[in-house]
């Protein structure tokens, strides 16, 4: 497949892009649930201290977030988002 041909493939509205970023967010937040709580919990009542006092719960919901938030995710959602608007134009 030539590079052009990749590129329709993988090319999605800006519209589209920012509702699947959004809808990936929401998964991640929803997945990372316990990990914000904790950080939550660490924040309350803190100010600048919630830099280095909160850490290491800050780091752990970032790897967690991390998890579900990066490009590979996101290339895949397109993909699937995609594959589905090909079937229901061929369904029409």
């Amino acid at each position: 497949m030539g590079f052009l041909e990749e590129a329709r493939e993988n090319h999605v509205k800006k519209k589209v892009e920012e509702a699947l970023r959004s809808k990936m967010k929401q998964k991640a937040l929803k997945e990372c649930d316990v990990l914000c709580s904790k950080y939550a919990e660490c924040a309350r009542g803190r100010t600048l201290s919630v830099v280095w006092s909160c850490r290491k719960q800050a780091k752990e919901l970032n790897n967690c977030l991390h998890q579900f938030t990066n490009d590979a995710i996101l290339e895949d959602m397109k993909k699937a988002y995609m594959d589905e608007q090909e079937r229901k134009e061929k369904n029409q």
